[in-house]
């Protein structure tokens, strides 16, 4: 591998989610910065013995960019572990802009999000014909980000689509009393924590009792929640792209 910074998203924790080009790099990398608050110590089971490990949940963007910069000039294969999927909540616009200032290349490579691995932990689609044709993935404004004031919960939940809602535990009554706004009460909810974990917990429950079943719980962090008419619903309508009178361009219909 050329010595430059992989920025590879860790998935939501179970290392047989790990993407084969994920586990290759992670495998051979000579350094590796990772979020110890977010990604479990199970991903680095399979790195090399030598490899410099450096955890990142007490530092900063100006320690962690100089680090990497540092290593690379050092000739040295870098990787930047981060959870989930680095398309979401993952932070690496700015590292990134940071390292193309400096020169140094880099390579994303994406990961699993933790509302895939929730669906598939439910056996649920969450696309269902006829029912949901409609993913929303968003979060609520907290202290590190705000949402924009035009993707307000509430006027998301007006789509009553299978929206997967992030970073909220510790916002959970506002968040539900906004859904509740365009849901209804008895639409069901899935509370997954630490998807992919060990310890992972998933409860089902109706959006009305959401806040509460989070709060008896202690859930603060580390929490998706899935709201969705497919969650819990079984349905005849079927998609019509097996059916036997839909032809396309590789099956003609009436043909064999």
């Amino acid at each position: 591998m050329k010595p430059k910074v992989y920025i590879i998203g860790a998935g939501p924790g179970d290392p047989e989610l790990l993407t084969l080009k994920a586990y290759r790099i992670l495998s051979q990398a000579d350094v590796i910065l990772y979020a110890d608050s977010l990604v479990p110590k199970q991903i680095l089971q399979d790195v090399r013995p030598d490899a410099e490990l450096i955890r990142t949940g007490n530092k900063t963007l100006e320690d962690i960019v100089p680090l990497m910069i540092d290593r690379v000039k050092q000739n040295l294969t870098v990787v930047r572990l981060h959870s989930g999927d680095l398309t979401l909540y993952s932070a690496i616009a700015e590292q990134m802009k940071q390292l193309l200032e400096a020169g140094i290349a880099f390579e994303l490579i994406p990961g699993i999000s933790a509302f895939q691995a929730a669906a598939a932990k439910l056996s649920t689609e969450l696309t269902v014909p006829e029912l949901v044709q409609t993913i929303i993935l968003t979060r609520v404004s907290g202290q590190a980000s705000a949402v924009p004031d035009t993707e307000d919960l509430a006027s998301l939940a007006a789509h009553q689509a299978s929206l997967c809602l992030y970073l909220a535990a510790r916002h959970v009554e506002k968040s539900q009393a906004k859904l509740l706004q365009h849901y209804p009460p008895d639409t069901t909810v899935a509370i997954c924590f630490r998807i992919g974990w060990q310890d992972e917990k998933i409860w089902l429950v109706n959006l009305e009792d959401m806040a509460s079943v989070s709060q008896e719980n202690n859930l603060i962090r580390t929490t998706l929640y899935i709201i969705s008419p497919a969650l819990g619903k079984v349905t005849d309508a079927r998609s019509r792209l097996y059916h036997p009178e839909h032809s396309h361009l590789f099956r003609l219909s009436g043909f064999c």
